[in-house]
């Protein structure tokens, strides 16, 4: 498992273009790259439009943005053209990157156990460190937490978890000594 501060693991992945890519083609680049389980299906889809549609600032951030899965470069390329993607597709069917980044291994998904790729993204610095990691991703708000990390800010609080926590905050009895909100008042028939 990466750590970061750790060196990057290089790799050579064919492309959705049908260039094998490297880490090491992108030199005094920082490198976002993604891991996600399967292209065309809802989360990797919503996924790979925001890093989409973020790509312009990534790229005046001095970053490029790769995406891996274990699908062919030509179910990428297919992928890309259906959702008019940005993002750079790598295909690494053998776990070759995955493993090299702890990206594959044992996960829960509908309360089974199973073996498949765990949704990450790893930004690397042009030194070829590993700056953050970001496992068990959650895509809603993804992209503009990593987009923030490569800026140089924190990560943003994802819309999803401030709504979630503002309906926790709702749900929870209020506590001994809280002020409550004053009942209505209750007519009488008269």
């Amino acid at each position: 498992m990466l750590n970061a501060g750790d060196r990057a693991p290089d790799f050579s992945l064919d492309s959705d273009s049908g260039k094998t890519v490297s880490l090491a083609d992108f030199p005094g680049k920082t490198v976002v790259l993604y891991f996600y389980p399967k292209d065309d299906t809802p989360g990797c889809t919503r996924e790979a439009q925001a890093f989409s549609e973020a790509l312009h600032a990534f790229t005046e951030a001095g970053a490029v943005v790769l995406g891996v899965s274990r699908d062919s470069a030509e179910r990428h390329r297919k992928f890309r053209a259906k959702y008019d993607l940005g993002v750079t597709l790598l295909s690494d069917p053998d776990l070759t990157a995955h493993d090299a980044y702890g990206a594959y291994g044992e996960k829960t998904m509908y309360g089974k156990k199973v073996m498949g790729t765990i949704r990450s993204t790893f930004i690397i610095g042009p030194d070829r460190t590993v700056k953050h990691i970001f496992s068990g991703v959650k895509v809603d708000g993804h992209a503009d937490a990593v987009l923030a990390l490569v800026r140089g800010g924190g990560a943003p609080e994802a819309p999803r978890a401030a709504a979630s926590a503002a309906k926790t905050a709702a749900k929870t009895p209020a506590k001994r000594g809280a002020v409550k909100a004053p009942a209505k008042p209750v007519t009488k028939p008269r």
